[in-house]
């Protein structure tokens, strides 16, 4: 069982990783790079996404003080959901338009 646990955390970094990566330089993994519209958006989901089985690890391990079964639960399936909604939002979102020096679209 631990082997499935630590594969969780190695998968959480990689994703901790790639969401520090897309929110420093705007730069996508060539897989989702024509859908993500907003690479900020998608690093700050993938960083939630991440968070998720690296803190249930950290738990499992008892590297963290243990908390409660419900918290663990209802924690990290709101991380992985909010992670979610996030990477979703930044593929459906159109693109922001560069509307000028004043942000007016008449100057």
């Amino acid at each position: 069982m631990a082997w499935v646990v630590g594969t969780g955390a190695f998968l959480g970094l990689l994703a901790i990783a790639l969401g520090i990566v897309a929110l420093r330089t705007g730069w996508v993994l060539p897989t989702a790079r024509r859908h993500v519209s907003r690479p900020k958006l998608h690093g700050l989901g993938a960083l939630l996404m991440g968070a998720s089985p690296l803190l249930q690890s950290l738990f499992y391990f008892r590297i963290l003080p243990s908390v409660p079964w419900e918290v663990r639960f209802f924690g990290g399936n709101a991380f992985l959901l909010a992670g979610l909604l996030l990477i979703a939002l930044s593929q459906l979102l159109p693109l922001r338009r560069n509307l000028g020096y004043g942000g007016a679209a008449g100057a």
